[in-house]
C-alpha cells in the first residue's frame, strides 16, 4: 500500500511534510526517474524505517526531506516551514535548529576532540562557549563516552566514532534526527549497540526519528517502515 497521509493531523504535530514530491537525474541522453510522487509524513516522536535496495532512492529521499537536496517536483515541509521559500542561510538554519544528522560515515572533524566535534552545532548557532561545552559533556557521558571526550577521531573505534556522531546530532536537542545507513560500517556487536541508542534517545528525548537503512533488524524495531519499490513509497504492515 502506498505510504500514508494524513491530511486532519494538524500541522503542529508534524515534524516532516512531504508533498508530491519528484526527483530525477539526467544521465546523458536519458532521463531517470528515482523518486515518483512521494506523499509522506513525520510526527513528532515518530520512529520511521524507510528501507530499499541500494541504489532505491532511500538516501536522495533522506537528503530531500533535510533540505540538503532539491526535488524536481513538489515541496516538504520541515516543521511547518516550506524548504523552497528559504534562503540558502535560512535552510542552513532551519536544519540547524530543527534537525540532526547521522551518516554512515561520521564525518567528525579529525583535528577537534569529540568534546569540540560535538559542540560544534551549538557554537554555530552562537551559543555561549561554556554553555555549548557543558551541554556537549553531558550527551557525550549519555551515550557512554564521557572518559573519551578529549579525544579526537582517530583515537576512538569505529562505534566510539559513531556514538560521537550521534551526540553531535542530539546535542541541540532537534525536532528531528535523520540517520542514512548510521551502522553501515559496523561489525553486528556494535551497530546493535548503537541501533539501541538511537532508538533509547528517541523514546528519551522524544525526537522524531528517520532512519533509511537496509538493515532489516533495526527497521523492524522502529514504530513504523516504508519501502522504496521502482521509485514510488509503500507502507509496510
Amino acid at each position: 500500500m502506498s505510504a500514508r497521509r494524513d491530511d486532519n493531523l494538524p500541522s503542529a504535530d508534524l515534524v516532516i511534510d512531504c508533498r508530491h514530491v519528484s526527483k530525477t537525474f539526467d544521465e546523458g541522453p536519458m532521463t531517470v526517474e528515482v523518486l515518483e510522487d512521494i506523499e509522506f509524513q513525520v510526527g513528532r516522536g515518530e520512529q520511521v524505517a524507510i528501507i530499499g535496495a541500494s541504489g532505491s532512492g532511500k538516501s536522495t529521499l533522506l537528503h530531500i526531506l533535510g533540505g540538503l537536496a532539491e526535488p524536481t517536483r513538489g515541496k516538504v515541509m520541515i516543521d511547518n516551514q516550506d524548504v523552497a521559500r528559504l534562503s540558502q542561510t535560512a535552510r542552513g538554519d532551519l536544519r540547524n535548529a530543527a534537525l540532526g544528522f547521522v551518516y554512515q560515515f561520521h564525518h567528525l572533524l579529525q583535528e577537534f576532540s569529540a568534546l569540540e566535534n560535538v559542540a560544534m552545532p551549538l557554537l554555530i548557532r552562537n551559543t555561549g562557549a561554556e554553555q555549548a561545552f557543558a551541554a556537549a559533556r553531558d550527551i557525550l557521558e549519555r551515550v557512554g563516552l564521557g572518559r573519551r571526550i578529549e579525544h579526537k577521531p582517530a583515537e576512538l573505534s569505529g562505534g566510539e566514532r559513531q556514538r560521537a556522531a550521534i551526540a553531535r546530532a542530539m546535542v541541540t536537542k532537534p525536532k528531528c534526527i535523520m540517520a542514512d545507513e548510521p551502522t553501515g560500517n559496523l561489525d553486528s556487536h556494535a551497530a546493535d549497540a548503537i541501533h539501541g541508542l538511537l532508538l533509547e534517545l528517541n523514546q528519551e528525548v522524544g525526537t522524531s526519528l528517520i532512519v533509511a537503512t537496509h538493515n532489516l533488524k533495526l527497521a523492524r524495531k522502529t514504530g513504523r517502515i516504508v519501502s522504496i519499490e521502482d521509485g514510488k513509497l509503500h507502507e509496510k504492515s
